[in-house]
């Protein structure tokens, strides 16, 4: 759950989904929607019960985007005021640096870390963007990044597409690549993005802004990273291709592994081929998948 300063007041939202395929979707939804902190409770017969906090001014707005986003996938409660505790330093400690791969290392602004020789590390302020390095989606997309060839990342040019936090173009940059867009619907995750730019000393390589898919014009890009559901990802495939240039390499991870086979023929179908993939299997027992392709 992310910090909350002193006399915050939040509303509480409960999200009650009936199999962890739908957790992850309103996992998701809810940083899309706003929430500054969630909890997640597996209850009988594998069903599970998010508990939300969203600022409380934003607390009806929060629930009826998620209830919409939704639909009846799951039920979604009315917000209800938060008692006003304050939990920051506990939140905190809970919180450390994460070794995602042998050469790249994902830490808070606030724990210390001490990198190997030739490992980069790169500082995500946990808060309203999805991308911390601890949701198997966002590591094995790193994972993907890390296992290119130099030939394909030095010197490249690198698009983040929905960049949340911006951590796929900051890991992009810190393996090697010259520059890197990144771009996201949600005002509040383009602002993280940047600010994690700035933490990281790269804001004169990472240019970020708001806006969508179709606003990407001019030369196509050496390198895509994507991170989405399905059902976000299928609508873009086409513009995903536009963005690639030929002999380019998209990453896209964020999907289940039986959506394999739907999800390559899409993308063949818009010019991609897949040369690679690679999985991890989550507490739940859910199987994430990300794929590499080339245009």
């Amino acid at each position: 759950m992310a910090a909350r300063a002193r006399g915050a007041r939040l509303a509480r939202i409960e999200v009650r989904a009936g199999d962890a395929a739908t957790t992850d979707r309103a996992v998701a939804e809810a940083w899309e929607a706003g929430v500054v902190g969630l909890e997640e409770r597996e209850v009988a017969g594998g069903a599970w019960v998010l508990i939300l906090y969203a600022p409380a001014a934003k607390g009806a707005a929060v629930r009826d985007a998620l209830a919409r986003a939704l639909g009846g996938a799951a039920e979604v409660s009315q917000p209800a005021p938060e008692p006003d505790v304050d939990w920051s330093i506990a939140w905190r400690a809970g919180l450390e640096a994460i070794e995602v791969s042998p050469r790249l290392v994902v830490r808070p602004p606030f724990a210390k870390f001490d990198p190997k020789p030739g490992q980069a590390c790169i500082v995500i302020e946990p808060g309203q963007a999805f991308g911390t390095g601890g949701h198997d989606s966002t590591r094995i997309a790193l994972e993907l990044l890390e296992g290119l060839g130099k030939e394909r990342v030095d010197g490249a040019r690198a698009l983040d597409v929905g960049c949340g936090s911006g951590i796929l173009a900051l890991a992009a940059l810190a393996l090697g690549v010259r520059s890197a867009v990144g771009f996201d619907l949600d005002p509040l995750a383009a602002r993280a993005a940047a600010a994690n730019a700035r933490a990281n000393g790269r804001e004169g390589q990472f240019q970020v802004f708001v806006g969508p898919l179709e606003a990407i014009l001019g030369p196509p890009f050496d390198l895509v990273l994507v991170n989405l559901l399905r059902t976000e990802l299928l609508p873009l495939a086409d513009g995903l291709a536009r963005v690639t240039r030929a002999g380019g390499t998209l990453i896209a991870s964020g999907l289940l592994a039986i959506e394999r086979a739907e999800v390559c023929a899409r993308f063949a179908a818009a010019g991609l081929r897949v040369e690679g993939d690679r999985g991890s299997t989550d507490s739940r027992g859910d199987r994430w998948l990300g794929l590499v392709m080339r245009r």
